[in-house]
């Protein structure tokens, strides 16, 4: 009974301290503790698990458009004027795996947008298809995530069954 009330009175300073925040614009701005991890004991998709993962979002798709960026400076770079074919072989093999790779990064970049997204409408962590709360460690794992681990085995099957079709 003792511990249950600390950790409310814990989320009810946290919440008060995230208030306390509110700018002008009505926006909230959060200051994650350097350490922080989502737990279960919080309440689901509270303020700062929200911020944590805007963040985390933030963080990845900055990665990869800073490898995008990257990729493209190496292909303007890279010489195919080589006298020898194998030599230009490769650099054209290479190039292909890299904009092969650039391709999926690109399609991981609009499920970030998309989860972005999700956290600015409120919807975020929340199953698309049954409304349930995600699990957090499937969050912390996929953080571009919009289904429940259920509702994606579901998915995934009958995504099969109609393949096989």
């Amino acid at each position: 009974m003792e511990v249950t009330s600390l950790k409310k009175r814990k989320n009810d300073e946290l919440t008060n301290a995230i208030n306390e925040n509110v700018t002008n614009e009505n926006k909230l701005e959060i200051q994650l503790p350097l350490d922080y991890k989502p737990n279960v004991d919080e309440e689901f998709m509270n303020p700062l698990q929200v911020e944590y993962f805007r963040q985390k979002l933030q963080r990845w798709r900055s990665e990869l458009l800073d490898e995008a960026n990257q990729t493209i400076a190496n292909l303007s770079t890279e010489s195919l004027h080589r006298p020898d074919q194998m030599d230009r072989a490769q650099i054209e093999s290479n190039a292909a795996l890299d904009l092969r790779t650039r391709d999926r990064e690109r399609k991981l970049l609009q499920k970030i947008e998309s989860a972005l997204r999700r956290i600015e409408d409120g919807s975020y962590g929340y199953c698309e298809d049954t409304g349930e709360p995600i699990n957090l460690s499937r969050l912390e794992a996929r953080p571009i995530a919009s289904l429940s681990l259920h509702a994606q085995e579901l998915h995934e099957r009958m995504e099969r069954v109609h393949r096989d079709d």
